[in-house]
């Protein structure tokens, strides 16, 4: 028998809570739709890429009569991209739902991501299964993968798979990319006449993938709680040893969403957003100077210790820096042959040398070694540079440093400066998800799963009014086309899930802004705890700060 924790035990018999549309009986909830739809940009060239699915009408959720909820249909489950909190519970909800609909109904999960499909490796889910895995962080009840299905010769692998199993529709369970080739994959489905339906589900801890319709994405909420525990955890600490500043760069890719949100639940001393670097055009010398005179201000008064968050694409979004990994990625991928043949870091810096401008050039010679070297990793499965590698809260304590040194021998900084740092990414992936997550990514399997019997597919499965109790949620599905816009991606256009940045306008940012020079220069740490399972609503049942202030 496996051995379980007592708070495993205790979650497997937690009942996620539901939108009221979807709480009854599927038989008797049917799709109310509405006008036609268009991507958010270049709408006529994604028109003539999906000529099948572009266009679709919003779904939603209401009380009617629909037989086919009963007919027998296999189900096909892929996860797809990086683990987030609470996709177990999606494929719970999408079980339940197939069963409540017909008991002979089946669920497959192709295992180890998008792979599983093309090769036909598969699980049937079964109620045992199903049951290990409830209210459970991780991706392990089928695994995950990377793998991009984006061409006709890996569609029609599918479709093979898909007839061989009696599938009638698949769900991708990913971020932006996975939902974007899930529109691609029920384009050509449709295109083919392959009799085979494709719901994508919105995952993400990142909380890059989100609009009007998408509030959040899942494991966002629990992963940013975790990592607000860590981070009060550190203040505490910070506030008691009084000796250290601590840099943590936080996981998100491109967008500042994890750092404005843990921001806005822990109040650190300093919190870099980078879409306002970015948007102001600060240097890399310009953030360095922010930091250095927080830092000095702080140490002037005796307080030398501290608290930075660092969003974990910072250094994309640095104007010289920006243009230097744009360089980059456009010259590894026409040269990607050509620079592979160089044997050293040496060859390859010489390289780069006579191919980049003069102003990358120089940027990139500027940099310490170490950073120079992260710039050249593996690239990811787009082709461009793993931001994630790049250490940038070391680059930043380097430079801060020096910074320090240059007020010190001026006479302006009198404290001390010690710095530790850290990068929380992997601690949050894989967490327990919240009753949020946990409801949230159920209520998300179960419209996944009336999307398919209602006949849709192109569809992503959406829940909105998250900022209300789960009663109140809305349900209903989202054409993924309507998300679509054009982007360089492997030196060619190509249509994506437009990233959602942060919002400098939205109120998070400005709750933030009103609120961050008075946190600067005064110890006014929040320390959240652990992430609450049981007690009162109020603490218990919260979604993100995020949610709370983009809804107030």
């Amino acid at each position: 028998m496996k051995e379980i924790s007592a708070l495993q035990k205790a979650r497997y018999q937690y009942q996620p809570k539901l939108p009221n549309e979807i709480k009854g009986d599927v038989n008797n909830i049917v799709l109310k739709l509405g006008n036609p739809t268009e991507s958010i940009d270049n709408k006529e060239t994604v028109k003539s890429m999906f000529s099948n699915t572009y266009g679709k009408p919003i779904a939603r959720f209401i009380a009617g009569k629909n037989p086919k909820a009963n007919e027998k249909i296999n189900v096909g489950v892929i996860l797809s991209g990086g683990q987030a909190p609470g996709g177990h519970n999606v494929i719970a909800g999408i079980f339940d739902g197939i069963k409540k609909g017909n008991k002979d109904s089946k669920v497959i999960g192709f295992l180890g991501g998008p792979s599983g499909i093309i090769e036909d490796k598969c699980i049937e889910l079964t109620d045992s299964i199903i049951d290990d895995f409830r209210n459970t962080g991780g991706f392990d009840i089928i695994g995950s993968g990377r793998t991009k299905l984006e061409t006709e010769e890996q569609f029609d692998k599918c479709i093979a798979v898909c007839k061989k199993r009696d599938i009638k529709a698949v769900v991708i369970i990913g971020g932006d990319d996975s939902n974007t080739n899930a529109a691609l994959l029920a384009e050509y489905f449709m295109k083919k006449n392959a009799g085979i339906q494709v719901i994508g589900v919105p995952k993400t801890i990142d909380g890059d993938l989100k609009n009007e319709y998408i509030e959040t994405s899942f494991g966002f909420d629990t992963a940013t709680k975790v990592y607000s525990e860590l981070i009060g955890n550190i203040e505490r600490d910070a506030n008691s040893a009084k000796k250290y500043w601590h840099f943590i760069k936080l996981m998100g890719r491109s967008a500042s969403h994890i750092a404005l949100e843990c921001a806005l639940q822990t109040q650190p001393n300093i919190a870099i957003v980078s879409e306002e670097v970015e948007e102001k055009k600060q240097t890399l010398t310009e953030i360095v100077s922010y930091i250095a005179n927080v830092i000095m201000e702080r140490g002037n008064k005796g307080e030398n210790f501290g608290i930075i968050l660092i969003p974990e694409g910072l250094i994309e979004f640095v104007p010289e820096m920006k243009k230097l990994i744009s360089e980059l990625n456009d010259l590894l991928a026409h040269h990607e042959a050509e620079f592979a043949g160089l044997k050293s870091f040496e060859e390859q810096a010489s390289w780069l040398n006579s191919h980049l401008s003069g102003e990358s050039a120089t940027v990139f010679k500027a940099l310490p070694l170490d950073i120079q070297k992260q710039l050249l990793m593996d690239r990811d499965p787009h082709g461009n540079v793993q931001v994630s590698r790049i250490e940038t809260e070391k680059l930043l304590i380097e430079m801060v440093t020096t910074k320090l040194n240059e007020l010190k021998v001026a006479g302006k900084y009198k404290g001390k400066f010690s710095a530790l740092n850290h990068f929380f990414g992997y601690e949050g992936r894989c967490a327990a998800p919240s009753n949020f997550d946990a409801d949230y990514c159920y209520s998300l399997g179960l419209i996944a799963f009336l999307l398919i019997v209602n006949g849709l597919t192109g569809y992503m499965s959406s829940v909105s009014n998250l900022s209300l109790s789960s009663d109140k949620w809305v349900a209903g599905g989202i054409p993924t086309t309507m998300m679509f816009n054009m982007e360089q991606r492997h030196g060619s256009q190509k249509p994506v899930i437009k990233k959602a940045l942060v919002d400098l306008n939205g109120k998070p940012f400005k709750f933030f802004v009103s609120k961050r020079a008075e946190w600067a220069v005064n110890t006014s740490y929040l320390f959240p705890g652990a992430i609450q399972y049981y007690g009162p609503t109020e603490v218990c049942d919260q979604p993100t700060k995020t949610l709370i202030l983009e809804h107030s």
